[in-house]
């Protein structure tokens, strides 16, 4: 087969296209993760709000917040909507940690992490969204 025959829609090699699935998959494993052990308001959830300086009471809220982006970011008409909420939100944890004085690779950069994996799946994934950055469709 050739490599145009091998590339999915919007000119990307479908490994491009899958393995940006596969890191999108693994952001949305993580924000569901979150966002549910949030709505169950667990203990160590208190605990650690209590410790970056919030009340355990926006638990519920965060968590709620947490699973609506992760499903925006999930599908494809709204994932950018999803990418750039889940920025912020993202900035916010980092800031908050930057303020506690939270280890910096483990914590503080944790959130950048999660939002490399994002954007870079995401570019993986969306051709409209590659066309608008790389100018490639």
């Amino acid at each position: 087969m050739s490599a145009v025959a091998n590339r999915a829609k919007g000119g990307m090699p479908s490994w491009a296209t899958w393995t940006g699935r596969i890191m999108s998959g693994i952001v949305v494993a993580f924000l569901l993760i979150d966002g549910v052990i949030k709505v169950l308001d667990l203990a160590i959830v208190g605990e650690t709000l209590n410790q970056l300086g919030y009340p355990a009471s926006l638990a519920r809220g965060l968590g709620f917040l947490t699973l609506q982006i992760a499903v925006l970011y999930a599908f494809p008409r709204t994932a950018f909507l999803g990418a750039v909420l889940l920025t912020g939100l993202l900035g916010g944890a980092m800031a908050t940690h930057l303020r506690v004085g939270s280890p910096l690779f483990t914590h503080l950069l944790f959130g950048l992490y999660i939002g490399v994996l994002a954007w870079a799946g995401l570019l993986l994934r969306d051709a409209r969204l590659r066309a608008v950055t790389w100018g490639a469709g």
